[in-house]
């Protein structure tokens, strides 16, 4: 069973993170990992692949999935109903490769127009601004509700033979609002090999998005550029091994709240290249 672990500070907990945050992701976590061991669980916000533990609880998400070659487990009802926990320790007893998804509750934030342009040209989202241009409201302050949509692989037990059936597990869609999908698997992959992706939105390829590789080395952050094509799919070459993540954002008009003006979401892959 799903054990809930520490608290961490309240601030962390409850979410007040600084506006500027942008990037929230599962912490990835190293492969393989021994089959019947656990696993701790912990997600992160922050800038420049440094983040601040977030805790868990059923408030905030609504989705947490686990989903493995045998299947897929609802994790909603082991979340705590009002404080939030740290971390998660996730049993894990079936070889091969593990996907966690969490999705989150809506939050909304408000930004003066300078801070809230800038922040659309960082994620590739200019025709926003494009739109508020033509709409006469360039000028006024971005308010804005968010939603993330993350995942993360994990890989249990030894190698698979080379003449077993594949485990396609990592290229299943879970049905995020935002996905962000590998077309091969980062869990058996070398460093300076090549990654596809394609990012869906509503199911389908979202062409035009601003993809992001990062990684930290050497107390430095790489991050890597492309944008997805018409079928939605970008290529990275990841020349080292160890913690990645894959980011990006969406956004489109509000169409059900007289208070805001835009609906952004955001897509996050992560993972450790052995």
């Amino acid at each position: 069973m799903l054990q809930l672990m520490k608290l961490l500070p309240l601030l962390c907990l409850l979410g007040f993170v600084p506006a500027q945050a942008h990037e929230f992701w599962f912490t990835p976590v190293p492969n393989p990992v021994p089959i019947h061991s656990h696993v701790k669980l912990a997600l992160e916000v922050g800038e420049q692949f440094e983040g601040d533990l977030v805790g868990f609880s059923a408030p905030a998400a609504t989705a947490l999935v686990h989903y493995t070659k045998m299947g897929h487990e609802d994790l909603m009802p082991l979340l705590p109903k009002a404080a939030p926990v740290g971390d998660l320790q996730l049993p894990l007893t079936t070889p091969g490769t593990h996907v966690l998804v969490f999705d989150s509750q809506p939050r909304t934030i408000e930004l003066p127009a300078e801070k809230f342009h800038a922040y659309l040209h960082d994620e590739g989202l200019n025709f926003i601004k494009v739109l508020r241009e033509d709409a006469g409201t360039a000028d006024k302050p971005g308010r804005e509700r968010f939603r993330r949509h993350v995942k993360t692989l994990i890989h249990v037990g030894p190698r698979a033979r080379a003449n077993a059936a594949p485990d396609t597990t990592f290229a299943m869609r879970t049905g995020q609002r935002l996905e962000v999908l590998p077309l091969n698997n980062p869990l058996e992959m070398k460093a300076g090999a090549a990654l596809g992706i394609q990012v869906l939105f509503e199911g389908q390829p979202l062409a035009g998005a601003l993809v992001k590789a990062w990684h930290k080395r050497t107390g430095q952050t790489l991050i890597i550029r492309s944008t997805t094509s018409s079928d939605g799919k970008v290529l990275f070459n990841l020349p080292y091994r160890g913690a990645w993540m894959v980011s990006v954002a969406h956004m489109l008009p509000t169409v059900d709240e007289q208070d805001l003006d835009w609906d952004s979401l955001w897509g996050n892959l992560s993972f450790s290249l052995p």
